[in-house]
């Protein structure tokens, strides 16, 4: 709130937050940090180790922009790491505090996944792929390099690792070979040793199961009807969809989650509204406004009003109609078609848009 005085009731924080909305806020023990709609990165408070990153140890009594590291959509899947670094928690290769954001697992795949811990000093990474590294603290010694794991959760790394080892969920340390069906489901997407189906996409095979299919989508229920051609072949093509896209899609039908990019979720909202797979529709419009910008918002109004997703569509609009000047400046609000633009521009009129 820019001062020090103790908050005794909530205090609405303005500085150089005006006008930008807040998804995700998070509190170390004397500062916070916070994460807007756009992207952007804002930190305050103690300042003892730069872990605000501001380039120097001087406290912050209000938010500041983060700056060095990539932020919105460009920045989707890089890690950034700065503070104090004794036990190498950073993981930066030394044991220097960085008073800076420093770009880490550079080398490595999508991180979709952190977690931390201050009184062990250990940190935890996730990647796209499920491969878990852990670095810091580690039973005493220090790893000052994000170290790959057989752990399958960042989680257990702090059960294992951590001195004193922390945990918030029951963990068993002995090896359980048991699967639940929800498991061995996930186990079994793209096995080719029990697969009895493949899709080809792109030039690339992708193992499934026509029983989990037909329980769990309609369209592949009447596919595999004996009058359809499909029912009879053991390798069907598809040229509709990428491959990135279709694989998702099968994937969701095995583990029902979705892990895309916002860009790579528009192909799959088309291939949810085609195949009237509304879960997976509403799932794909919850990672597209995780991901929207202004420079992608225009795309993805297009894409919303395109696949019918009424939802999707407001909120892209609303999106532009708050960050109106920037999205009139992008490219992609300049290459949409006239009609499109023209009733844009009547809604935004109506709102009140263009009032002085």
């Amino acid at each position: 709130n820019g001062s020090t005085n103790p908050g005794l009731s909530p205090v609405l924080i303005t500085a150089n937050l005006q006008n930008k909305k807040v998804k995700e806020v998070s509190c170390g023990s004397h500062h916070s940090m916070a994460l807007t709609l756009d992207g952007e990165v804002f930190a305050w408070g103690y300042n003892n180790c730069g872990q605000i990153g501001s380039g120097s140890t001087a406290n912050q009594p209000y938010p500041r922009k983060v700056t060095g590291c990539l932020q919105g959509k460009n920045a989707s899947g890089l890690l950034y790491a700065w503070g104090a670094n004794t036990y190498g928690q950073l993981g930066t290769g030394t044991k220097s505090n960085h008073l800076s954001p420093v770009h880490i697992m550079a080398d490595k795949e999508r991180v979709v996944e952190v977690a931390a811990c201050h009184s062990t000093h250990t940190s935890a990474a996730k990647t796209q792929s499920g491969q878990v590294f852990m670095w810091g603290q580690c039973r005493g010694q220090s790893i000052v390099l994000p170290h790959l794991t057989h752990l399958t959760n960042t989680d257990n790394v702090f059960a294992c690792f951590a001195t004193p080892s922390v945990m918030w969920r029951l963990m068993s340390m002995e090896q359980d070979d048991f699967l639940t069906v929800a498991e061995a489901l996930r186990k079994e997407f793209d096995s080719p040793e029990t697969a009895d189906l493949k899709f080809s996409v792109d030039g690339k095979y992708i193992h499934v199961h026509k029983a989990v299919l037909k329980i769990r989508c309609e369209h592949f229920r009447s596919m595999f009807r004996s009058q359809w051609t499909e029912d009879q072949q053991e390798v069907i093509e598809i040229g509709q969809f990428s491959y990135p896209v279709y694989r998702s899609f099968l994937q969701f039908l095995y583990t029902d989650t979705v892990d895309l990019s916002p860009e790579d979720a528009i192909g799959l909202l088309d291939l949810a509204t085609s195949y009237c797979e509304n879960r997976l529709k509403r799932l794909c419009q919850q990672i597209i406004k995780r991901g929207i910008t202004v420079e992608n918002a225009f795309t993805l109004l297009s894409a919303a009003i395109r696949y019918d997703a009424e939802d999707l569509e407001e909120f892209c609009f609303r999106f532009c109609i708050n960050h109106l000047t920037q999205v009139t400046q992008t490219e992609a609000f300049w290459q949409v078609d006239g009609a499109m633009l023209k009733e844009f521009i009547s809604k935004a009129s109506r709102c009140g848009a263009f009032k002085n």
